[in-house]
């Protein structure tokens, strides 16, 4: 009897990749604070008031991970840490932008309901 060898290709579907990658509760309001000049760890948690550091860290370092964030450490006293958009981040803040004015479109429709 002879036995069929089934090759499984890894699919990746693009959108399913781009929503795992912006996926967690405070990234998107990170991002929304980078775009506005906010770089600063610091800043970020006056920003959003109710996150912990601790997810904040994690959240950065995910960001970091997936290429949307750099990390630029300065070798001071007290230590001091900056982050910037690159490219691929720049790129997806204006994606949230255009998502933002769909979110006006929703709103405006459910009014009418």
């Amino acid at each position: 009897m002879k036995t069929k060898i089934r090759i499984t290709e890894n699919k990746i579907c693009p959108l399913e990749e781009a929503v795992n990658t912006i996926s967690g509760k405070w990234k998107i309001p990170i991002l929304w604070q980078m775009n506005e000049g906010m770089k600063r760890p610091s800043e970020f948690l006056r920003g959003i008031a109710v996150v912990d550091r601790r997810v904040l860290n994690q959240q950065l370092k995910e960001m970091e991970e997936c290429g949307l964030i750099r990390k630029e450490s300065f070798n001071e006293l007290p230590p001091r840490v900056e982050y910037t958009l690159t490219a691929l981040g720049d790129e997806l803040v204006k994606v949230l932008w255009s998502l933002n004015d769909w979110g006006k479109t929703l709103v405006a429709n459910r009014e009418k309901i």
